[in-house]
């Protein structure tokens, strides 16, 4: 009797905090984490990671070679900035390109994060106008601005090269081969996509969440634009500060950067298939 009792007295219930939790059966989908609200310290730390990763530290390292150009014995005018110059000797031809290849590719991987996190916090490449959605808008502004920022561009370059305020800047010096004019066309298309999408379409976008004025925002951008070109000397951070200043203007106007994209690559391609055919056969034209 006392054993049938004890067993079938009720036994006490484990403690409230170590209850038994369900567990999901294998294979179940779990529910996805809650989202986080894009705080300003979020956005802050947002900003400067992808600057971080891109054009931030190019504007550092473009303060050290502009520190170590005017520190030099050579004048300005006297030293040489190449842009686009090849990764192996001229016997090479493939490792070349194979090398010319892996480093555009790659260089597109700072607009892949920021398009990424636009589309975390519930936005898109659409947000900033990166789309294809008005062609012959994008191309006719693009061209519009690329004739009035590449004439003024070369004047200003001319000018500060006698100066003495610029370095010589050689577009390309990449060895003769059948694929030279088609990689600097990608150069130059990477580079309007990498510097617009982040520079103006980004770093404008997330400025404004963080409550920037178009001005405050612009005139940022526009300083970090003439800092990473500031290896090319005083006269090319003061234009490229103007250009970045049209930029946002016409970013702020229109809520597209395409336009920007389109016009930052028919400047770069002018000067680097330029550069191919006219440097050291004009007088007018700097370079050897």
């Amino acid at each position: 009797m006392i054993c049938d009792m004890a067993e079938s007295s009720p036994q006490p219930s484990p403690p409230a905090d170590h209850a038994p939790r369900a567990v999901p059966p294998a294979g179940a989908a779990s529910e996805p984490p809650t989202a986080v609200p894009l705080t300003s310290g979020l956005l802050r730390g947002e900003i400067l990671c992808v600057l971080a990763l891109s054009l931030g530290a190019a504007a550092v390292s473009a303060v050290i070679s502009f520190t170590g150009s005017i520190t030099a014995s050579a004048s300005l005018a006297e030293q040489t900035a190449n842009l686009v110059r090849p990764q192996a000797d001229a016997a090479r031809p493939w490792l070349d390109l194979s090398r010319q290849l892996y480093s555009l590719v790659f260089a597109f991987a700072p607009v892949v994060l920021v398009l990424y996190l636009l589309r975390r916090s519930g936005e898109s490449a659409r947000d900033i106008g990166f789309d294809l959605r008005r062609p012959g808008f994008d191309l006719l502004g693009g061209a519009g601005l690329a004739a009035l920022i590449g004439a003024g561009g070369l004047v200003v370059y001319l000018v500060s090269w006698r100066l003495g305020l610029t370095v010589t800047v050689a577009p390309s010096s990449l060895n003769e081969n059948w694929w030279q004019l088609p990689v600097l066309v990608l150069q130059a298309v990477k580079n309007g996509v990498l510097e617009e999408v982040i520079v103006v379409g980004y770093l404008m976008l997330r400025l404004d969440q963080l409550g920037w004025s178009p001005v405050r925002a612009a005139l940022a951008g526009s300083l970090l634009r003439g800092t990473y070109h500031l290896y090319q000397g005083v006269g090319m951070f003061f234009g490229n500060i103007v250009m970045g200043l049209v930029f946002s203007w016409f970013y702020h106007r229109y809520g597209r950067v395409m336009p920007l994209v389109v016009a930052h690559a028919l400047i770069d391609i002018v000067a680097f298939v330029g550069s191919v055919y006219l440097v050291g056969r004009v007088d007018w034209l700097p370079g050897a």
